[in-house]
């Protein structure tokens, strides 16, 4: 038990009353860390300097005012300073509210700014703009820590619980912050959270009228002993400690952001993992003093490194993992990471404590310990390193030794910090063990440890990180490449299904608009999508793409399946919210990519302000659509993201290609466009354009108009989807994944309007009818034949398939499927090899891969003339295979 408060003083300067106060006050500045977090990343845009700036931003700002407040505090009686921590608490909570206004005041003149600056003048615009709006509230709460603590009566044990209180509440508003933000939106989710500052500050001036008033005496002028020179190493220390901690809070987010997959719920268990490992190192430490300080750069060190070594086998055995629910999930994986994280994280809330008890500062005027002013100054000087420790991690360490070499480094550099923070010299004996097991721990896992023995076997060629993303290239053994973004999510393939259908994602919206001149792509990936477009050879091309590694794989891995459509079309680095607001630009067309709206800050894409946005930046009659993979929600998730296109594009409209469904929103009604578009093609003939099926067919996948009822929409203000999509990726064994998929088709065969209807909206003439009419009842048996294979009907689902492919043969995703059904039958009955069965599939499908790499065999084995033919018909619809590679023939 701590000693009891002096005669005299009232109850109210207990510990336990102001750890209380204090839990709460950790709660609420956690929170305002997040919603002020998404606030400036909403402004900027999701880029690796706006969250190492707001970081920096609240750091900087924390250590600051903890520096002014612990002098200031010298002079003040306990009451004096809980009614300064009360004017705090008030302060923090009125700029709380007034900070969304001027953020929004001061939104046209940045984006005004953003076109005239180059990339490293921006750059210091976010720094600056973030520094100006975070600092205040920021050094008000660093400052409250030492005003706090002059509340106290005997600080040195008291530290320590005020600090871990502090830092409990913090663990606490991180899943707080997250529950206000997906029940009641972000601005009330911050009027919420600054009202609670306000019952803060009246608890707290309460306490103080119940608080002895006598005056404290200023402390005389001689510096105390741990002020003195030498003692400035100590602080530099621990200054360089806090830069270790952001290094590795910052890289263990991505680490295990990509493990868990990273969705908001996964970030919130990150953080309060992390809070919550900090709070009960400082709680254990609150009585610790010498005797810890040895053992805690040990453990640290020591944690680090077996939770990199751990890292493989824990990713490797949670993708193998069912869970019954998203809550279920959540709580395996935060044991699972405070597992690997704990005894760090509890190291590190040690040390102060540690610190400020083993090294007690001077005397005060009756004779007691003071330590209040060495405590206050360590603690400023470590948010001061964790602002540098920001900056460095995602600027310098994550970009030249990668995430996984940030982590180990700050482990060793934490093991040579020991000694100066008054850790035992024999400490440094662990330091040669330590750095070989960082430089044998420091390269990231390959694909194939991570994911596990369930996944395909790959070989990774190209690896590119930063704070934001992980960017790899994995090739498969028949030499196929994959683009994967945070290791699990699949960009694109090179796979000759998926090139064909990435490219449609340009096709379609090229093709109704009625004299394309310009596109914007909205996501660059591997550069497929935008190879739809080069079939228009004067078409400008610009894309908008946020991960340089993704851009340079386009370019070099990925050139030989997207037509080198790199070379001919110009590449914007950033994030497409924040180049659509700045942009002068107008455009006939702005294709918006497929991505993962689960992924935290994905869920922005489909707002009603990134869709204004686009629609903006139209050129007169241009046309914008988003694609959507029906896989990724369910259906209320999708209603709500059809709400909000159609708040903004009222005649929006819905084409479904595969798996995937395009909204199409257009300046002008969307029927003008398609008559006068196809007013001059053959709907029944190939053309490039079309991907070689015709216009007739693109036309047969119209779905009708952009629905989705009454309910909420997705703005930024008040996100939505992000909390609702992560749940579609945990279900129990018995649990029907494909229900939600077979839900949303079930709705959309509901909804699609009759054939003669269609027609009419979509203002088609005569002689385009009787192609339509075929086209249209194909899709939509492709789409029942599909539904009957999520259903388990399988002798329906052929029969549909059939009847479709009989409708319209021309229509690529109908011949490829029933071009495989049969191929799979024949191989079961052995008859794949035969020439007949190898033509009959090529004339369902000519570009069947299998059929025809045995085509090929059979014309090389016999020695036919037509066998460099048949390899380069192969060769042209798979490039990369790897066979061809080791094959080579040479043409005539």
């Amino acid at each position: 038990m701590d000693p009891l408060p002096p005669a005299g003083a009232a109850s109210v300067r207990s510990v336990g009353v102001l750890s209380t106060l204090y839990f709460f006050s950790g709660a609420t500045g956690l929170c305002y860390e997040v919603l002020w977090a998404r606030m400036v990343g909403a402004q900027f845009g999701v880029s690796t300097f706006g969250v190492a700036a707001t970081v920096a931003a609240f750091l900087l700002g924390l250590g600051l005012g903890a520096a002014a407040g612990g002098r200031a505090a010298l002079a003040w009686s306990p009451a004096q300073a809980l009614r300064r921590y009360a004017m705090l608490e008030g302060i923090v909570a009125a700029y709380a509210l007034l900070l969304p206004a001027l953020a929004g005041a001061g939104g046209p003149l940045l984006d005004s700014l953003a076109p005239q600056l180059s990339w490293w003048q921006w750059c210091a615009v976010q720094g600056l703009t973030a520094i100006a709006l975070l600092a205040l509230p920021a050094a008000a709460m660093g400052a409250s820590f030492p005003v706090v603590l002059r509340a106290l009566p005997n600080a040195a044990p008291a530290l320590g619980r005020l600090y871990a209180a502090n830092t409990f509440g913090a663990a606490a508003g991180a899943v707080l912050a997250l529950a206000l933000l997906a029940t009641v939106g972000w601005m009330r989710a911050v009027q919420a959270v600054a009202l609670g500052g306000a019952l803060i500050s009246g608890a707290a001036l309460l306490a103080s009228r119940k608080a002895d008033a006598a005056p404290v005496p200023r402390l005389g002028t001689t510096p105390p002993q741990s002020l003195q020179a030498p003692q400035w190493r100590a602080l530099l220390a621990y200054a360089a400690v806090g830069a270790c901690a952001l290094m590795l809070e910052i890289a263990w987010t991505r680490l295990y952001g990509i493990v868990l997959l990273r969705s908001e719920y996964v970030l919130a268990v990150i953080l309060a993992v992390y809070l919550l490992g900090t709070a009960l190192g400082s709680r254990l430490a609150a009585r610790s003093g010498q005797r810890l300080l040895s053992a805690i750069p040990l453990v640290a060190c020591a944690g680090i490194l077996l939770g990199v070594w751990a890292l493989a086998p824990l990713s490797s055995w949670l993708q193998g993992r069912h869970f019954a629910s998203l809550a279920a999930a959540l709580g395996v994986q935060a044991l699972a990471l405070a597992a690997c994280t704990l005894p760090v994280t509890c190291a590190l809330g040690a040390w102060l404590p540690a610190l400020a008890r083993a090294d007690q500062v001077g005397q005060g005027s009756d004779g007691a310990a003071d330590v209040r002013p060495h405590g206050t100054l360590l603690y400023g000087a470590n948010c001061l390193g964790g602002a540098i420790g920001a900056l460095l991690s995602v600027f310098l360490c994550i970009p030249l030794l990668g995430t996984v070499g940030t982590v180990v480094l700050a482990a060793v550099l934490m093991l040579l910090l020991g000694p100066l923070l008054g850790a035992s010299r024999g400490t440094l004996a662990a330091l040669a063990p330590a750095i070989v097991a960082a430089f044998d721990l420091h390269a990231f896992p390959p694909p194939q440890r991570m994911l596990g023995p369930q996944a395909e076997a790959t070989q990774e060629r190209y690896r590119y990180e930063d704070a934001l993303s992980l960017s790899q290239v994995v090739e498969t053994p028949d030499g196929q490449r994959i683009l994967l973004t945070d290791l699990q999510h699949l960009d694109a393939s090179s796979d000759p299904a998926a090139v064909q259908l990435q490219a449609d994602q340009a096709r379609l919206p090229l093709l109704l608009h009625r004299a394309p001149g310009s596109v914007l792509f909205l996501g660059l990936g591997t550069g497929i999508s935008a190879s739809g477009s080069l079939a228009y050879p004067g078409l400008q091309r610009t894309a908008v793409e946020i991960s340089p590694g993704a851009i340079a794989a386009a370019g070099q891995w990925f050139a030989p399946v997207n037509g080198a459509v790199m070379t001919q079309t110009r590449v914007a680095a950033g994030d497409a919210r924040h180049f659509l607001a700045a942009s002068k630009a107008r455009y006939d067309v702005i294709v918006g990519d497929l991505f993962h709206p689960d992924i935290a800050g994905m869920g922005n894409l489909l707002s009603v302000e990134q869709f204004a946005r686009a629609r903006h930046c139209l050129a007169p009659g241009g046309l914008f659509v988003q694609w959507l993979a029906i896989n990724q929600f369910d259906r209320e998730s999708l209603h709500t993201v059809l709400r909000s296109f159609g708040r903004v594009f009222p005649d929006g409209q819905l084409f479904l290609d595969g798996a995937h469904l395009a909204l199409v929103g257009s300046l002008d009604p969307l029927a003008q466009g398609l008559a006068a578009r196809l007013a001059g093609m053959d709907p029944l003939l190939p053309s490039p354009a079309s991907g070689g099926e015709g216009a007739a067919t693109w036309l047969g996948r119209y779905w009708g108009p952009v629905g989705g009822g009454t309910g909420p929409v997705q703005t930024e203000a008040q996100p939505v989807i992000e909390f609702r999509l992560p749940r579609l990726r945990y279900g129990g064994a018995d649990e029907d994944d494909a229900a939600p998929v077979a839900e949303i088709l079930r709705e959309l065969l509901r909804q699609r309007p009759a054939p003669d209807e269609a027609a009419r909206r979509l203002g088609l003439e005569a002689g385009q009818l009787a192609g339509f009419s075929s086209a249209y009842a194909a899709s939509e048996l492709y789409v029942q034949s599909w539904l009957a294979t999520l259903d388990g009907d399988e002798r329906r689902a052929r029969q549909r398939l059939q009847l479709a492919f009989e409708a319209n043969p021309q229509d690529r995703w109908i011949a490829s499927e029933l071009a495989e059904d049969q191929w799979q039958a024949m191989q079961r009955d052995g008859t794949a090899d035969t020439p007949e069965a190898i033509e009959r599939v090529l004339r369902i499908y000519p570009e069947h891969v299998a059929a025809l790499r045995a085509a090929w065999h059979r014309a090389a084995q016999g020695h036919a003339p037509d066998a460099a033919a048949a390899r380069e018909r192969l060769r042209r619809v798979a490039p990369l295979d790897r066979e061809l590679a080791g094959n080579a023939v040479r043409l005539p």
